[in-house]
């Protein structure tokens, strides 16, 4: 097949134990699924029904980068994630087989230009430009679900420059991992490499050019990314 144009470079993962990738194929998003993230972004944290977002593929970078600030944002935040990674694709997947479609696990940052998310939502706009820009997506390599199992439970925690920002568990999520698969496939069909940012525990906050970043999840995994001085 001939292209007009050089076709994209196709977005992956690193798998840990191997030297093959996890190709991405979407991001998907979980907006606000632990209760005290809800409660600091001045939302009632009870259980309704999650809503989703997205992210560009190419925003991936992997654990141990140094990039640069994003522009046009004073206010960058941190937070940090469980990605779940899909290895087989369905629509309408009942909870009960929902985790027979997972390949694996990795960690990631849902990097957030807050000051423009924030602005978009006054005006009832969408929130691209606040969370869809490069290089907004460090991850870390993933662990075979195979190895590890589905973690049910979990401490995960982000530092910035060695102080502890967000520290919680997997288990203080609202809706689960066999949850948060089964009713995004009600509205889209789920394919084979895409991945789902579940959410994000409480203590988001800034970060600057020259900060330091790691992130850890029990089980899964630990990140690190440096936002380059100015």
């Amino acid at each position: 097949m001939s292209y007009v144009i050089p076709a994209p470079k196709q977005a992956v993962i690193d798998v840990v134990g191997t030297d093959a990738k996890f190709p991405v194929r979407r991001i998907w998003c979980v907006g606000r699924n632990y209760a005290d993230h809800a409660r600091e972004m001045g939302h009632d944290p009870s259980r309704e029904p999650p809503f989703f977002f997205q992210k560009p593929t190419d925003s991936i970078v992997p654990s141990g980068s140094t990039i640069d600030y994003p522009p046009k944002t004073k206010d960058l935040h941190h937070e940090i994630e469980l990605v779940i990674c899909i290895g087989k694709g369905g629509s309408n997947i009942p909870i009960e087989k929902a985790l027979d479609h997972v390949y694996g696990y990795a960690l990631g940052l849902d990097m957030t230009r807050r000051d423009l998310q924030g602005e978009a939502k006054k005006l009832q706009r969408p929130w691209e430009m606040g969370k869809a820009f490069d290089q907004s997506t460090p991850v870390t390599a993933v662990q075979p679900a195979a190895k590890i199992g589905h973690p049910k439970a979990g401490a995960i925690s982000v530092k910035v420059n060695g102080e502890f920002r967000q520290q919680g568990n997997l288990d203080q999520q609202i809706w689960q991992i066999d949850e948060t698969i089964s009713y995004l496939s009600e509205f889209v069909t789920l394919e084979p490499g895409d991945i789902i940012m579940t959410g994000t525990p409480a203590g988001v906050g800034p970060c600057v050019a020259g900060d330091k970043l790691e992130g850890h999840l029990e089980g899964v995994g630990d990140l690190t990314v440096t936002y380059r001085a100015a």
